[in-house]
């Protein structure tokens, strides 16, 4: 897979959204949340479907920081400290792609593990 690059890439911070423009004037816009709960690192995808972690709590993520890698990737960098990972042009593009059903996935393994997108405790955020 060869997926085009993006000619821009903005955070829409309010909406906590990435939003990825292409030369060909389309765009699209991905939750942070969604973006952090399928994170291509290993600490969360493991080292195979059977190890993946399942992240939860995730609902109000936002990002501190972006930075690009080369010319195939992004780092994200979250506010809740994960910063592993590289989303690939690639990967980016299948997330993009496949959007209904990861988050459908997502959503049933949150409810088959009895868990929430919700935070535990309080949210503190610095800004």
């Amino acid at each position: 897979m060869t997926a085009p690059i993006p000619t821009r890439v903005h955070y829409h911070r309010k909406a906590q959204e990435l939003e990825l423009g292409y030369d060909d004037g389309k765009s699209h816009r991905l939750p942070i949340e969604y973006l952090r709960v399928f994170s291509p690192s290993a600490e969360v995808r493991g080292h195979g479907r059977d190890t993946a972690t399942l992240q939860v709590g995730k609902k109000f993520v936002g990002l501190k920081d972006i930075t690009q890698t080369g010319r195939y990737a992004l780092k994200l960098h979250f506010d809740d400290g994960h910063d592993s990972g590289l989303f690939s042009w690639d990967y980016l593009r299948w997330l993009i792609e496949n959007r209904e059903t990861n988050w459908a996935d997502y959503l049933q393994r949150l409810e088959d593990a009895g868990a929430s997108r919700e935070p535990l405790g309080i949210e503190i955020k610095q800004l």
